[in-house]
């Protein structure tokens, strides 16, 4: 049995999803494992939502294109490369998604919130480090630049 057969790849399209996606590529050149390239869409939540309409089928359409442009262009580089589409919180579906497709690793990004963005908007990549049930690698954005003495 291979040590990583089935590696999964949360993306919201972002530089660190990006940079993530590279290093999947690594390993799964090394173990010779497939890709399985997720991105989890939700409605927008506000807190005066009543009366408000949302255009969930165009919403849908846009997610499923941006993922389809996106396996297209890790398939180019990386053939064994799935993608799936879910509706819902990111880091429970990333959760669910390990198990229903027999994940072995996540390599996902992370885009190193802190303080107040990180208290309002919580850090996908935390609930999914702590709530997963396989190893979790995560990836930063970019190299930060030492802070200035």
């Amino acid at each position: 049995m291979k040590p990583f057969s089935r590696i999964l790849v949360p993306t919201d399209f972002s530089k660190p999803s990006e940079r993530a996606l590279e290093q999947a590529m690594v390993l799964a050149r090394m173990f010779d494992a497939r890709i399985v390239l997720l991105h989890v869409w939700s409605m927008p939540y506000t807190a005066y939502s009543e009366g408000l309409t949302w255009p969930v089928g165009q919403m849908q359409q846009a997610a499923q294109k941006a993922l389809d442009e996106a396996q297209v262009k890790a398939m180019k580089l990386y053939p064994q490369t799935d993608a799936i589409l879910r509706q819902g919180g990111e880091w429970l579906q990333i959760i669910e998604a390990i198990d229903e497709h027999k994940i072995d690793l996540v390599v996902m990004g992370t885009h190193g919130r802190r303080g107040l963005p990180h208290f309002f908007m919580g850090s996908v990549a935390e609930h999914v480090v702590r709530m997963s049930p396989v190893p979790v690698m995560t990836v930063g954005g970019a190299a930060r630049e030492p802070d200035a003495e």
